[in-house]
Protein backbone atom coordinates (compact mmCIF):
# COMPACT_ATOMS: atom_id res chain seq x y z
CA UNK A 1 0.00 0.00 0.00
CA UNK A 2 1.25 3.20 -0.79
CA UNK A 3 -0.08 6.68 0.94
CA UNK A 4 -0.21 9.92 -0.98
CA UNK A 5 -0.81 12.84 0.71
CA UNK A 6 -1.27 16.74 -1.16
CA UNK A 7 -1.56 20.01 0.19
CA UNK A 8 -1.15 23.29 -1.31
CA UNK A 9 -4.56 24.32 -2.45
CA UNK A 10 -6.63 27.28 -1.87
CA UNK A 11 -8.17 30.02 -3.39
CA UNK A 12 -6.21 32.70 -5.45
CA UNK A 13 -7.01 35.16 -8.01
CA UNK A 14 -6.68 35.22 -11.61
CA UNK A 15 -3.07 35.87 -12.89
CA UNK A 16 -1.72 34.21 -9.18
CA UNK A 17 0.09 30.97 -8.57
CA UNK A 18 0.18 28.32 -6.22
CA UNK A 19 2.41 24.78 -5.79
CA UNK A 20 1.28 21.96 -4.90
CA UNK A 21 2.91 19.16 -3.21
CA UNK A 22 2.40 15.27 -3.04
CA UNK A 23 4.21 13.21 -0.20
CA UNK A 24 3.99 9.55 -0.78
CA UNK A 25 4.57 6.59 1.95
CA UNK A 26 6.95 5.28 -0.60
CA UNK A 27 10.02 5.97 -2.65
CA UNK A 28 8.97 8.26 -6.00
CA UNK A 29 12.34 7.19 -7.67
CA UNK A 30 10.86 3.76 -8.10
CA UNK A 31 7.50 4.80 -9.29
CA UNK A 32 7.30 4.03 -13.18
CA UNK A 33 4.75 7.52 -13.28
CA UNK A 34 3.51 10.33 -10.88
CA UNK A 35 0.86 12.63 -12.32
CA UNK A 36 -1.32 15.48 -11.36
CA UNK A 37 -5.09 15.03 -12.08
CA UNK A 38 -7.91 17.30 -11.16
CA UNK A 39 -11.67 16.99 -11.13
CA UNK A 40 -14.46 19.53 -11.26
CA UNK A 41 -17.62 19.07 -9.70
CA UNK A 42 -20.08 16.69 -12.39
CA UNK A 43 -16.99 16.60 -14.78
CA UNK A 44 -14.97 13.72 -15.43
CA UNK A 45 -11.31 13.78 -13.67
CA UNK A 46 -8.85 14.58 -16.58
CA UNK A 47 -5.14 14.42 -16.72
CA UNK A 48 -3.06 17.65 -15.98
CA UNK A 49 0.57 16.33 -16.22
CA UNK A 50 2.31 13.15 -15.82
CA UNK A 51 5.59 11.97 -15.32
CA UNK A 52 6.48 8.70 -17.10
CA UNK A 53 9.84 7.02 -16.11
CA UNK A 54 12.62 7.31 -19.01
CA UNK A 55 10.01 9.41 -20.62
CA UNK A 56 9.18 13.05 -21.22
CA UNK A 57 6.07 14.64 -18.85
CA UNK A 58 3.47 15.33 -20.93
CA UNK A 59 1.25 17.99 -20.07
CA UNK A 60 -2.24 18.87 -21.15
CA UNK A 61 -2.89 21.58 -23.65
CA UNK A 62 -4.79 23.65 -21.38
CA UNK A 63 -1.48 23.86 -18.93
CA UNK A 64 1.22 23.93 -21.35
CA UNK A 65 3.72 26.73 -20.26
CA UNK A 66 1.73 27.53 -17.19
CA UNK A 67 2.16 24.30 -15.19
CA UNK A 68 5.46 22.50 -14.01
CA UNK A 69 5.78 19.20 -12.39
CA UNK A 70 9.20 18.94 -10.42
CA UNK A 71 10.33 16.19 -7.46
CA UNK A 72 12.65 15.86 -4.95
CA UNK A 73 13.33 12.19 -4.69
CA UNK A 74 14.90 12.49 -1.02
CA UNK A 75 11.83 13.89 -0.06
CA UNK A 76 9.45 11.51 -1.64
CA UNK A 77 7.41 14.64 -3.04
CA UNK A 78 6.14 15.41 -6.08
CA UNK A 79 5.14 19.09 -7.11
CA UNK A 80 2.97 20.79 -9.25
CA UNK A 81 3.73 24.46 -10.18
CA UNK A 82 1.11 26.26 -11.36
CA UNK A 83 1.55 30.04 -12.39
CA UNK A 84 -0.71 32.27 -14.53
CA UNK A 85 -3.72 30.77 -12.93
CA UNK A 86 -6.93 30.86 -14.30
CA UNK A 87 -10.60 30.75 -13.03
CA UNK A 88 -10.92 27.42 -15.24
CA UNK A 89 -8.39 26.08 -13.50
CA UNK A 90 -10.76 25.53 -10.19
CA UNK A 91 -11.18 22.11 -9.50
CA UNK A 92 -10.22 19.36 -7.06
CA UNK A 93 -6.28 18.41 -7.28
CA UNK A 94 -5.39 14.88 -6.86
CA UNK A 95 -1.80 13.36 -6.97
CA UNK A 96 -1.22 9.57 -8.54
CA UNK A 97 1.52 7.40 -8.94
CA UNK A 98 2.18 3.97 -9.69
CA UNK A 99 5.27 1.69 -9.12
CA UNK A 100 6.97 -1.21 -10.53
CA UNK A 101 5.90 -4.40 -8.40
CA UNK A 102 2.90 -2.80 -7.57
CA UNK A 103 -0.76 -3.48 -9.15
CA UNK A 104 -2.60 -0.25 -10.24
CA UNK A 105 -2.71 3.13 -9.39
CA UNK A 106 -2.91 5.15 -5.91
CA UNK A 107 -4.51 8.25 -5.31
CA UNK A 108 -4.51 11.59 -2.69
CA UNK A 109 -7.29 12.57 -1.35
CA UNK A 110 -6.93 15.74 -3.29
CA UNK A 111 -7.01 19.23 -2.79
CA UNK A 112 -9.10 22.17 -3.85
CA UNK A 113 -7.78 25.08 -5.97
CA UNK A 114 -10.32 27.59 -6.34
CA UNK A 115 -9.22 30.79 -8.73
CA UNK A 116 -11.64 33.82 -8.50
CA UNK A 117 -11.39 36.36 -11.39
Amino acid sequence: QVQLVESGGGLVQAGGSLKLSCVASRSIDSAYSMGWYRQEPGKQRELVARAISGEETHYADSVKGRFTVSRDNAKNTFYLQMNNLKPEDTAVYYCQGDWYGLLGDYWGQGTQVTVSS
